[in-house]
């Protein structure tokens, strides 16, 4: 059932939202070589007990760490680890969600560490232009559909491949409600956009197939062929003046 908020569950879920983003970005400023991905989960686990805020990837159905790290190939749920060691030249996803006061913030993005490669570059700016086009599709009486197009045609129209197998979502008081969000689709098709749904638009980018597997570890998902990917991830709010989104840090 796909739940619309009303402007104060909004405002509650915006909080969410900007500790989210505030602690992506503190986290942001760490990222260096040679750093060890655990040390952002420790930092991550203690801003966001600073800033009143529950960790909600962990534990999260069996989920064992506070953020998410995924590094070049690895495109979601990247463990971090003692011994998973940041290089210069890598790309790196982080992703994390935190709880306050029964409402969930969700945000992502893709970093280039240190000097990146042309490659790396458009891979991560197509990211972020195929997230600017799901935003401008994310108005009332529009559709799923044309938010999962529009995802997909910037992304094919760069040169590389929309992830199909792991997709955005709404969020509310729950961090996954309905509805689904492709990064694929057709226009004008799926569940009509509504004032007051909140997204979690997640654009999935690999520069090669869209298919992914899952590592050993039974989280790491990784591009099936190893070639480099990126994702990043806003919280949008459907409102009766246009999107909003939650996620954007308002400093």
């Amino acid at each position: 059932m796909i739940e619309q908020k009303t402007a104060r569950e909004i405002e509650y879920l915006r909080r969410a939202a900007q500790i989210s983003a505030k602690v992506l970005s503190l986290l942001k400023e760490k990222l260096q070589p040679e750093i060890a991905t655990i040390e952002l989960d420790i930092l991550a686990r203690k801003l966001i007990k600073e800033f009143g805020g529950r960790p909600a990837f962990l534990g999260y159905r069996g989920y064992p760490a506070a953020i998410c790290v995924s590094v070049n190939e690895e495109l979601v749920h990247g463990i971090p680890r003692k011994d998973k060691i940041l290089r210069a030249g890598d790309i790196v996803t982080i992703d994390l969600g935190i709880e306050l006061n029964g409402f969930y913030g969700d945000v992502a993005d893709t970093f280039a560490l240190g000097p990146a490669t042309e490659e790396k570059e458009k891979l991560i700016n197509t990211a972020h232009q195929a997230m600017a086009a799901a935003v401008k599709e994310s108005l009332a009486g529009r559709r799923i559909g044309d938010i999962s197009a529009a995802i997909q045609q910037v992304i094919e129209r760069n040169g590389f491949q929309a992830v199909r197998e792991y997709i955005g979502h709404g969020i509310g008081r729950n961090l996954h409600e309905d509805p689904a969000v492709p990064n694929f689709g057709t226009g004008g098709t799926g569940v009509k956009l509504e004032e007051g749904m909140v997204l979690a638009i997640e654009p999935m980018v690999n520069a090669g197939t869209w298919r992914t597997r899952v590592l050993a570890d039974g989280w790491t998902v990784v591009t099936a062929d190893g070639q480099l990917c990126a994702h990043c991830e806003q919280m949008v709010a459907i409102t009766r003046t246009g999107p909003e989104i939650l996620t954007e840090l308002n400093e």
